[in-house]
């Protein structure tokens, strides 16, 4: 794990992703152990989701974020495999509201939302985590 610099900003970005992260698997109805948060640049996030989907059935699923590209939803691959995104949320906004994030998960779960072609959209670059700061709840 890489630190930040600024020893203050580095405390006070990881404890209000950490706050985001818990009220996000709050309204999915997980609890923050369903979630692990990767402090290193870019910094990433994923939340583990328990309920599967019916085109993947032998797959876990799971949300996972970052930095540059926000929020995806990806099953479990093989053994030691790279997961697999399926759809990416886009958007301008890195750290939008929980609620958008059930809608997502809920539209990709009920087959309102076909997973994305490859890609992925490239909402911000790495770093400058004094940017995403005040963005995230304070704890």
């Amino acid at each position: 794990m890489s630190g930040l610099i600024d020893t203050d900003l580095e405390f006070w970005f990881q404890r209000g992703l950490r706050a985001y992260l818990g009220e996000v698997a709050r309204a999915l109805g997980f609890g923050l152990e369903s979630c692990t948060v990767d402090v290193d640049v870019p910094v990433s996030a994923y939340v583990a989701v328990d309920w599967r989907l019916r085109r993947f059935p032998e797959r876990d699923v799971a949300l996972l974020w970052d930095e540059v590209h926000g929020w995806a939803v990806a099953v479990e691959a093989a053994c030691g495999e790279e997961m697999i995104v399926l759809a990416y949320l886009g958007g301008a906004d890195i750290l939008p509201p929980p609620r958008v994030l059930v809608a997502f998960l809920t539209a990709l779960r009920t087959g309102a939302l076909e997973p994305d072609g490859p890609g992925s959209p490239v909402l911000r670059r790495a770093g400058s985590h004094q940017e995403l700061l005040p963005l995230l709840p304070a704890r």
